[in-house]
């Protein structure tokens, strides 16, 4: 309707046809080539269904490796057995009752390395970024990164995750974290640890069981027009989120360690870990750090 009011157009169908998810379909596809540098620099992006209808997945702690691997091995993309049982049987059940149903999807990042963002401008703040990015996919209506909401019921001390000393991390500078309480992501910027964001979708708008309406033609009330639908989304928005993050994330890559081949990119990589690692070696002991 608000579509139809702002274009000035007479068939809302104009409207709902271009809003349609289909339009993520070429996102999607360039995702698959932002994958294809991450993967060559040692970073993968995965993602799990966590919540449908109503029904909340337990996942194993931490993550199963490859993740992909793991969550395609389940009709619903979920790594909880028995949840998926649950969300199957709630899935045929909306269906015989002609009503949709949203969750939300987990996508994880590992091989980050830190320092990706920044916090010194705010259209430069990596969580803004995908927020940005994952907001713009149809249905979704909400993002939040690490304990996300949850932290603002918490007191301090159980949100932000300690700092400790971990040489066996490169990647984060021989720095890590005892949580992940930050979703991998501090003042916009990566810090080593896995990226963790979830995406929030509501159920499909189209329905078997129409709602309340109004006719565009005589202003009375009507029903919106019955047709087939979808009963979820949700497993599949997962790869959609999945190659949004690997669009933004190789944006980020290239802006730290950018070049003109892989190999360049590759080795401004490297060149990057080597000077945080001699860093971490000359400020050994310190215990401001």
């Amino acid at each position: 309707l608000v579509g139809v009011l702002k274009y000035a157009r007479d068939d809302a169908r104009d409207i709902l046809e271009r809003a349609s998810a289909r339009e993520t379909t070429m996102r999607v596809a360039c995702g698959a080539v932002a994958r294809r540098l991450l993967d060559a620099l040692g970073i993968s992006v995965g993602s799990h269904l966590v919540s449908l209808g109503g029904i909340v997945a337990t996942p194993p702690r931490p993550l199963p490796t490859p993740l992909n691997d793991a969550s395609d091995a389940s009709p619903v993309r979920t790594l909880d057995p028995e949840a998926e049982a649950a969300m199957i049987a709630r899935i045929d059940r909306a269906k015989k009752e002609g009503d949709t149903l949203g969750g939300e999807i987990e996508v994880a990042v590992d091989g980050l390395p830190v320092g990706l963002g920044s916090h010194v401008h705010w259209d430069r703040k990596l969580d803004g970024r995908l927020a940005g990015m994952l907001m713009s996919i149809p249905a979704v209506k909400g993002v939040e990164v690490g304990l996300g909401f949850a932290a603002a019921r918490r007191p301090g001390s159980e949100v932000h995750d300690p700092i400790v000393a971990r040489p066996d991390a490169p990647r984060g500078a021989g720095f890590g974290r005892e949580g992940n309480n930050a979703g991998g992501l501090e003042g916009g910027m990566t810090t080593g640890e896995p990226l963790v964001v979830r995406v929030a979708m509501k159920p499909i708008s189209t329905l078997m069981s129409p709602l309340k309406t109004v006719n565009l033609d005589t202003g009375g009330e009507a029903n919106a027009q019955s047709e087939r639908s979808d009963v979820t989304a949700v497993p599949a928005m997962g790869v959609i989120a999945e190659a949004l993050v690997a669009l933004v994330l190789a944006d980020a890559i290239l802006e730290k360690c950018g070049g003109d081949s892989l190999a360049e990119v590759r080795a401004n990589l490297d060149g990057y870990l080597v000077r945080l690692a001699t860093r971490r070696s000359a400020s050994a002991g310190d215990p401001a750090t």
